[in-house]
């Protein structure tokens, strides 16, 4: 049985990217019951992908009762339906053999792995200020796309002089803005920049030179997605909303991998129960960047834990 509810978190402080700004999370809970046990799974829908609230609880709704992770593939299409369900799916499975879902996936035991944190788009003077307040983390996010974006990052690199940086330009690029702002992503000691172009209108990347790794997120959902990423990217980012769920997201990763590209598993802004499934994809990733619930106000019981190692595997009390 399924049952779908709709919850919002409260965040931290407002948080901007170049599509808009958010003070709170909303997300799509799924609970299944199965032989006497309980799994959950989340999912944030995305406008980006003509997601919605009510399309993706339509989806999941539309499941006959008896799903299971090998016809679910078959009856919903990749996205934050069939992320929510999969991953409860998962969570039943691991509960009935009374085994972790790493070891029903064959994976080695996870252990915690360094993510990003992730400063929003703002003014450079208040990213400045962020960046201090942050600048113990390891690795910082910079969410970037507008005209001010070499003011931001100077600002961002002076309050953390010593931080690893990776920037993501969510689409808000064109191709001579971002040939015009490489050298100084180089200068500045950007490890990383994602999506600097609009998926669908990236080709020019295969054309330009790319002195640093260029990730695909927009551009990548699944496997289906590699074969037009050829020339333009150097890593893909793994999410579980975009590619349906924990099964399909070991699946992408193993072929990526097989094709040459590095690894980032990334996530929406939700709660742990989103982020303790990508856990398990994030291990040996190159870049990961699951802070989701980090810039909550409030978060499920049993939470993730998260320390100067990282973001720790979540316990069964949380998922999996």
């Amino acid at each position: 049985m399924l049952t779908v509810t709709e919850q919002m978190f409260r965040l931290k402080e407002t948080f901007t990217i170049a599509r808009g700004s958010r003070d709170t999370a909303h997300v799509i809970t799924v609970q299944v019951n199965k032989d006497g046990v309980t799994g959950w799974g989340e999912a944030v829908p995305y406008g980006r992908y003509g997601e919605t609230m009510q399309s993706v609880r339509a989806q999941i709704e539309s499941l006959p009762p008896d799903i299971t992770r090998t016809t679910l593939a078959d009856r919903l299409p990749p996205g934050a339906a069939r992320n929510a369900v999969d991953c409860a799916l998962w969570d039943v499975a691991a509960k009935v053999a009374a085994k972790p879902a790493w070891q029903l996936a064959g994976l080695p035991r996870p252990g915690p792995v360094i993510t990003a944190f992730t400063l929003s788009l703002d003014t450079p003077d208040r990213m400045r200020a962020a960046a201090a307040r942050h600048a113990h983390r390891p690795l910082l996010k910079i969410k970037l796309g507008g005209e001010d974006d070499m003011a931001r990052l100077e600002a961002v690199r002076s309050g953390a002089p010593d931080t690893a940086i990776i920037v993501d330009a969510n689409e808000a690029w064109t191709a001579p803005l971002y040939t015009e702002l490489a050298p100084h992503l180089i200068r500045l000691g950007v490890e990383m920049v994602e999506q600097p172009l609009p998926a669908g209108k990236d080709d020019m990347l295969a054309q330009m030179a790319r002195p640093l790794p260029v990730a695909a997120d927009e551009s990548c959902h699944d496997r289906a997605s590699l074969p037009d990423l050829k020339g333009k990217y150097d890593m893909v980012n793994i999410k579980l909303d975009k590619t349906g769920g924990l099964t399909e997201a070991l699946a992408l990763k193993t072929e990526a991998k097989a094709q040459g590209y590095q690894i980032m598993v990334g996530c929406m802004v939700g709660s742990s129960l989103a982020m303790a499934p990508a856990v398990l994809v994030a291990q040996g990733a190159s870049v990961v960047d699951l802070d989701g619930s980090l810039l909550l106000a409030e978060d499920r019981d049993a939470p993730l834990f998260y320390d100067a190692s990282g973001v720790h595997p979540g316990t069964a009390a949380l998922w999996g």
